[in-house]
């Protein structure tokens, strides 16, 4: 690590968890986020801060005069440009030595397939159970650890699936795809906008966790915040063995 590395991220080094070779490492490592927004914005922030080496952010939108209540990577002069490019922009100006990838398009699964692959942790920062679906299938396929997050009206949750152990539940098996799930939009239920940061900013830290393999992780535990009340909650997930996704060997050959 040169002179300017080593300062700005002097505040990581001096953690013992983390040190100079923690930095490394983060500094080789690539992350997909799969979102642009309320909760991408935060994740990719404080990513690229930490100084992730290469991020992939993947969102087909564009910035709206709406979005901009709490979708803090993007800014007025942006509105009508692709979500993708303007985060691409904030993300340089933060930390120009991150090497990021801008995926403006909806992904096929086996687009989807081929962009998890590449990566070391992959975040769902989308805002609907159709993309949710696909990418825990792509997770589950390429053993990827998922960190998922959602935020609507005053409630957020966030849940960390690391597919990499074969005993870990998947998204599927917290909430099977089986027609009862709807999407609620922040454009017709409305969002608390610190709530997204909240939410996003502890992916991200479940993001560098997994990338540190330090702490403990929120694998296998489903963390629930009420902003209004500001009480948080702890449900322990356990892998379905009936999961259409995860429950055999069989059926992830099938995906």
């Amino acid at each position: 690590m040169n002179d300017d590395q080593l300062l700005r991220y002097s505040r990581h080094i001096l953690l013992p968890q983390i040190g100079i070779e923690g930095q490394k490492a983060l500094t080789c490592s690539h992350v997909l986020v799969v979102g642009a927004g309320g909760l991408g914005s935060p994740v990719a922030l404080y990513l690229a801060a930490s100084g992730v080496g290469k991020l992939t952010i993947c969102d087909s939108d564009t910035v709206d005069l709406t979005n901009l209540q709490r979708q803090i990577a993007h800014s007025t002069d942006r509105i009508g440009t692709p979500k993708t490019n303007s985060m691409k922009r904030t993300l340089g100006e933060i930390n120009p030595e991150v090497d990021v990838i801008t995926l403006n398009e909806r992904m096929n699964m086996s687009g989807l397939l081929e962009v998890v692959a590449d990566a070391d942790v992959v975040v769902d920062a989308s805002d609907n159970f159709l993309t949710r679906y696909a990418i825990n299938r792509a997770c589950t396929a390429r053993r990827k650890p998922l960190v998922s997050g959602a935020v609507i009206r005053f409630a957020g949750q966030v849940a960390v699936f690391d597919l990499r152990n074969v005993h870990s539940p998947c998204y599927h098996c917290l909430f099977p795809e089986n027609g009862e799930n709807e999407d609620m939009r922040c454009a017709v239920m409305g969002v608390f906008a610190p709530l997204v940061g909240v939410i996003g900013s502890v992916q991200a830290a479940e993001t560098l966790k997994i990338l540190l393999d330090i702490g403990e992780t929120l694998n296998g535990r489903l963390l629930l915040l009420d902003g209004l009340s500001m009480e948080w909650r702890s449900v322990k997930l356990k892998k379905d063995s009936a999961c259409k996704v995860c429950g055999s060997d069989e059926q992830l050959e099938n995906l």
